[in-house]
């Protein structure tokens, strides 16, 4: 992508003005998450953008804020694996952490505030009536019985909810503001509920619980966040985001602006459909390699600068669109193509003996470790009589422009020579391939092509049988679904495009050598079959993970 096809920051724009007019002379993100869930790559896009804006404006901040007000589904694991996937990202909050729990005090005197205005009330009306009430897109709702209730009722009311003198949905604190409101998000919206739950940081002090947009906004303005930043689900809500804080005696006012969500194709994103896949086991775990969450990514070693790359490519725009996550692979492919060490690795082995190299002979080739990295050195790999090739490599009957291993037919070892195919062992009961007898060209060696000779088209890896070493297992991943928009026809069930292939494992590898010392984490190109990570070494135990592929593999598809 170049500079012209870049997507705009316009929230950038309007910062860069903002500071321009003197509007604003320190600016203040923040990142918001809820400690229901582990973060994924939708999060990440927002990760970068207001940690981002702190980082390249001068004085500027951003908070890293829990906004922990459902104290049923929140605990303080989601609290730590948050903190440690943003880190992980790149990203610190420095001492700035805070917590929506951290205002309940304050949050509940500004409810206070809003009862005694006259503008807020305590309703009776259960959850079914309450939907009724409130009308539809083209009938406007209907006021509750309890919306004329004196303030000191109202104030008795909420004392109670507060002591828990009332069962959970038996009352609830609603604003009061318009329910004839074309805006439905403005037709006497809940402020407080009760949930007779134990809060992870405030245990049982509080039975009841402020609602997201009452929460948010007051939270925002008692940070002095200057620009509030969100997706645009919530454009729609910012007309109350606006009348609770222009309603309440606050300092500030921040300004919210909202824009697109990420949503990617051949991938799920919503965090019920992510439960779901974890529930009813399409997937291990949250951070399975195959989720799009932080977690998931980072074990299946997609390294976090690829990440912020790719937030930093698709940019910021005010209308939804589906990004290809071919673009993100990409991203990918392309950090790990500048990062990772090359080695050999043959997944499926098949014997090739040299005939004519000398029996017990061991020679050591010199390769690079990175063909355009000098820096990073050369390593020296054994070569024998007895190798390993890959099964995919030959072919008994090869079709046109097949450049590779057939009988007759030569090839080059990477590094090494150049051999001939020039017999081919089957097993006697099932027919299948079991060893091949070549010759080599000694002449060959190191890339040689000698005078008068045809050059070799076809170059494959390889590893000596006697000096390579054995992956316990590797893990082959691809994309979890067969369809780029899995969730676009509501009559079907997403989780009928899982793809069937989307793990594969292979438990009889052979690999270089010069992998003996690998340490989990560290990334690897396995010549001419992708990039892999080490997610196991354990005195000769090893076990790996396919990052991703040399190539699009979907690119036909």
């Amino acid at each position: 992508m170049n500079e012209l096809d870049r997507p705009t920051n316009f929230i950038k724009h309007i910062i860069e003005e903002d500071i321009k007019t003197g509007k604003h002379d320190k600016i203040v993100t923040r990142f918001p998450p809820e400690p229901n869930g582990y973060l994924h790559i939708g999060h990440a896009k927002s990760i970068c953008l207001n940690f981002g804006i702190a980082k390249e404006f001068e004085n500027a901040k951003c908070n890293l804020r829990f906004d922990d007000t459902n104290p049923v589904k929140e605990n303080v694991d989601y609290v730590k694996a948050i903190q440690d996937d943003i880190k992980w990202l790149g990203f610190d909050w420095e001492n700035r952490l805070y917590f929506a729990s951290d205002y309940y005090q304050k949050l509940y005197e500004y409810a206070v505030d809003l009862i005694k205005q006259g503008k807020a009330y305590v309703c009776s009306l259960n959850a079914d009536q309450m939907r009724e009430y409130r009308g539809t897109l083209t009938e406007p709702g209907r006021e509750s019985p309890d919306c004329n209730n004196s303030i000191e009722m109202n104030l008795e009311l909420f004392e109670k909810m507060k002591n828990g003198e009332f069962a959970e949905g038996e009352k609830v604190l609603r604003a009061k503001i318009d329910m004839a409101s074309p805006n439905i998000n403005m037709r006497d919206p809940v402020i407080y509920r009760i949930k007779h739950a134990h809060h992870h940081r405030t245990g049982r002090d509080w039975l009841i619980f402020p609602m997201y947009d009452f929460t948010h906004c007051l939270s925002d303005m008692l940070e002095g966040i200057t620009h509030s930043l969100c997706t645009l689900e919530f454009e729609d809500h910012r007309p109350l985001y606006d009348w609770y804080l222009d309603n309440l005696n606050t300092p500030c006012h921040p300004r919210q602006i909202e824009f697109a969500r990420l949503n990617l194709t051949y991938t799920v994103l919503s965090k019920r459909k992510l439960l779901e896949l974890v529930e009813e086991k399409f997937v291990d775990s949250w951070d399975d390699p195959r989720m799009p969450t932080l977690r998931g990514m980072r074990r299946r070693g997609y390294p976090a600068v690829a990440i912020r790359k790719f937030c930093d490519l698709i940019g910021l725009t005010k209308k939804d669109s589906c990004i290809d996550v071919a673009l993100l692979e990409n991203c990918v492919r392309e950090e790990l193509n500048e990062t990772s060490l090359r080695r050999m690795a043959v997944l499926d082995p098949i014997k090739v003996v040299i005939t004519n190299y000398p029996e017990n002979e061991v020679e050591y080739l010199e390769a690079s470790n990175h063909p355009k990295q000098p820096e990073m050195g050369k390593r020296k790999i054994p070569f024998a009589r007895e190798i390993y090739i890959e099964r995919d490599d030959f072919m008994e009957e090869p079709p046109k422009k097949f450049y590779r291993l057939a009988p007759g037919a030569e090839v080059r070892l990477r590094y090494g020579y150049v051999i001939k195919c020039e017999k081919v062992i089957k097993d006697s009961m099932t027919g299948k391939v079991t060893e091949l007898h070549c010759s080599y060209d000694k002449d060959t060696k190191g890339g040689v092509t000698p005078e008068g000779k045809k050059k070799v088209k076809g170059i494959i890896h390889w590893v000596a049988i006697n000096h390579c070493q054995r992956a316990n297992s590797i893990k082959l991943y691809d994309r979890l679904f067969t369809v780029p928009f899995p969730t676009q026809d509501k009559d079907i069930d997403y989780k009928t495009h899982i793809n069937p292939n989307s793990l594969s494992v292979i438990n009889n590898a052979k690999l270089e050598i010069n992998l003996s010392n690998a340490e989990v984490g560290d990334c690897f190109q396995f010549e001419r079959l992708g990039y892999f990570v080490v997610t196991a070494n354990n005195n000769g135990y090893l076990e790996f993970n396919r990052t991703i592929s040399l190539r699009d593999s979907w690119a036909k598809v």
